[in-house]
Formats: structure tokens, sequence, C-alpha cells
């Protein structure tokens, strides 16, 4: 789910996320003979046993029952089938197609006739034209909205059930990359209601429809889409697995955790070290694989991810603090200075904040750099936070305050429920 974070769009539909890592996928070998140029002699990836604790299928059956449908639109969006479309249509032998295929396979070092027949039989899917389009103007932001869409009952159950089943992977992420387990149960649940909703487009028709049909009237992402694409082909080779047969996301997003085929070779990691890495069904490599990625993003262990604080009143100086948005960019005294009011309640003791009109060099011993973060709240008063570096590094996942947000309010709510 920047892109370094999958595919999926901010709560103002503008961004993307890219995230991710190397995967095991639960994907079998097609019947196309054009594809199975592209396997090797390696194992697939889907050999690896299912990790998921039977205790987390249970307690979301059980739910769904009683609950209805999650409201998200990335994860709504994500569980439509492009197979269902009535006028999707193949690539065929297109001609810019077949060029990007040869230059793939050229740089590659892929066979030309495998990888140009894989895009041959790839299909424009209108529906993921549609989801990657920002909503219509003017359509307001609403954080407390949004937060209702992922921290109510069905996800936090899920969430209490999928901490208790991993507690031992959680904690061991923790202490070698310093993430919390409410940030990695957090991040999972708002993705894909761990593994609940991981996509049912085919990867290479959602992305060769992004990489050759990108819409018009929006800014053109169809040179990142066409690196995922080629990510798509050179991961399906090595990992001898057939790319026709890989499910995702609208946007080419993969797995529990949602990573971006050209993450997967940077972040991923076999945390259980069975010899694979499987981040559709193996909750010990996805736990460390959002570690990683978030600790490769500049988390910085036992740091909070955001301080209370009341924005200036005044304007200009409002505005200042504003202008980089979710960039940690002013230290703590500079946001005193500019009528900034730190709260007093604090996460942790020994990252406490100061009282109004007291001294920030305890603050600044702990955080070099903070961004006042606004979100939204429809006709009523905007809320303020000073995020940390931490809270930027959520962000690296999904350029949003509020999915950010959304990701830390939710593990709260699951731990609590501990």
């Amino acid at each position: 789910m920047i892109f370094p974070h999958h595919a999926a769009l901010h709560p103002n539909g503008c961004a993307y996320r890219t995230p991710r890592c190397k995967f095991k996928t639960s994907m079998t070998a097609g019947a196309h003979a054009v594809s199975l140029a592209l396997l090797v002699a390696a194992a697939p990836l889907c050999i690896a046993a299912e990790r998921t604790s039977t205790v987390v299928a249970q307690a979301t059956r059980s739910i769904k029952a009683t609950t209805a449908k999650p409201r998200a639109r990335h994860a709504d969006r994500s569980t439509v089938r492009s197979d269902a479309e009535p006028d999707v249509v193949t690539y065929g032998r297109r001609d810019d197609v077949m060029q990007f295929g040869a230059d793939v396979a050229t740089r590659q070092g892929l066979d030309v006739e495998a990888v140009q027949a894989v895009l041959a039989q790839s299909r424009f899917v209108p529906s993921v034209v549609r989801f990657i389009m920002p909503p219509p103007a003017g359509t307001p932001k609403n954080w407390a909205a949004y937060r209702m869409r992922f921290v109510e009952p069905l996800r936090i159950r899920a969430g209490l059930a999928f901490w208790q089943a991993n507690e031992t992977w959680l904690t061991l992420a923790e202490q070698r990359y310093g993430v919390p387990p409410e940030i990695i149960v957090g991040i999972i649940g708002v993705e894909t209601l761990y593994g609940q909703q991981m996509g049912g487009f085919r990867v290479v028709d959602a992305l060769a429809t992004l990489a050759f049909d990108f819409p018009a009237d929006r800014k053109d992402r169809s040179a990142f889409f066409r690196d995922e694409l080629e990510q798509l082909l050179v991961l399906s080779h090595r990992e001898g697995t057939d790319p026709l047969t890989v499910k995702g996301s609208y946007a080419g997003a993969l797995g529990m955790p949602q990573f971006m085929p050209s993450s997967v070779t940077k972040y991923a990691v076999d945390f259980d070290g069975d010899g694979h890495i499987d981040l559709h069904r193996n909750s010990a490599d996805v736990i460390g694989s959002v570690a990683h990625y978030l600790a490769e993003f500049g988390w910085r262990r036992d740091l909070p991810t955001y301080y209370e604080v009341a924005a200036p009143n005044d304007a200009a100086d409002r505005a200042l603090l504003l202008g980089p948005d979710i960039v940690p960019t002013f230290t703590p005294q500079e946001f005193i200075n500019h009528g900034a009011v730190f709260g007093l309640q604090a996460p942790t003791r020994t990252a406490a904040v100061p009282a109004p009109g007291a001294d920030a060099d305890n603050v600044a011993s702990v955080i070099d750099k903070l961004a006042l973060v606004e979100l939204q709240n429809g006709s009523e008063a905007p809320s303020h936070v000073a995020g940390t570096a931490n809270f930027y590094a959520i962000t690296r996942y999904n350029w949003s305050s509020y999915y950010a947000m959304a990701v830390i309010e939710l593990g709260r709510a699951v731990k609590r429920a501990r």
C-alpha cells in the first residue's frame, strides 16, 4: 500500500504508496505455454507452509457474520476482481508493449519471446483506471470519518487475534528493528485486514493498464508503473513463478503488507529462516519485512510518532509551520517560537514534552525535527499533531498523514484490547 508503499490512494486520492519486499506467493505455474519459458528450476514460492494462525481466520470469519464490510476505499477496491469485467481486452501484439518487452528482456537478460508472450496476454482493465483517479473536486477531508473506516470492531478483534498468534515474531521484530508491535499490527490491519483483503486483480493486468494506458487527465505516473511491471517480470523469473497468476491490488500491490514489486527485493526478509520469503501466508516474514521497511526509512527506536500540539493562532506562523507538510523540518524550540503550544501528555516518559512556556531542551535531546501535521475534520476545526521522524517513516508506506494516524490509532486500539 510511494509510492514507497503499495499503491493505494491517500484520503484525497492524490498519492501512491510504494513499499516493499521480496515475496513468496501462493501462485502456481500457469497453463500458458508461452509463460513456461520464464519458469526456472527453483521451487515455487508457494511451497512455504502457511504461517498465519487459524485463530486469525476463525476470528475474522466469526466477525464477518455480524460486521459490515469495511468502507475504506483502497481496501474495497482491492477486492474487486478484474476478470469479472466483460470489457477487458488483452494487449495482444501492440507495438509499444512489444517494444517494452524487448527492452526489458535485453536489460534483464530474459528471453525476448517469453517476455513478449506474457505481455501479450496482459489485459487492459477499465476499473483500474477508474480507481486510480482522485475523488471529485471539492470532496472535503474528514479525519474522524477516515478513522472510523479502520479503527472499528472488525479490525480490532482480528488484530488482537493476529497479535496473539504472532507475539513471538512481533517481539523479535521490535528487538531487531526497534518498531513496536502496535505499529506493525496497525499497518497490516489497515492494508489488508490481516490478509483478508489482499486483492483480486491479476497484477500483470493492473500494472500493464497503468503502464501503457495511464489516464491522461491526471499527473502521468506511467513510468513508475512500467518500472514496477519490469520488476514483476524479473521476480517471476527469479522465483520460478508464472507472472500471469499473481493476484494483488488495483495498483499492483502484493501480499499482506501490500508491497510493490520494486520493493520486494529491497525490504522483504526471511524472518523465520526457512529459506523462503512469503508475504502472502507467512506471518513471520510479513512482520519482519514491515519492520525492516520502516527501519530502512528512518524509524528510530523508542521515539514517539507524534506529540500533542496546538497550532499557532497567528495565520502567518501557522502557515509557515504547515508549509513543509509532513516532512519534519522545525526544531521543538522553533515550534514554540512561532506560537505552537505543546500538550502536557507525552507518549513516553523519556520523551516528555514540556508544559506551555517551559524550556524545550528535553524535547530537543530526543527529537531533532518536527512537522506540524494538520488533519481536517470537514466543517469542524482541524486537528493538529507534531509529527516526528517516526510519523514520517510511516508515511513512506503511504504519503498521507491520515493513513499514518489510522495506523497509529488502530495499533493502539488493538494494544488496549489485549
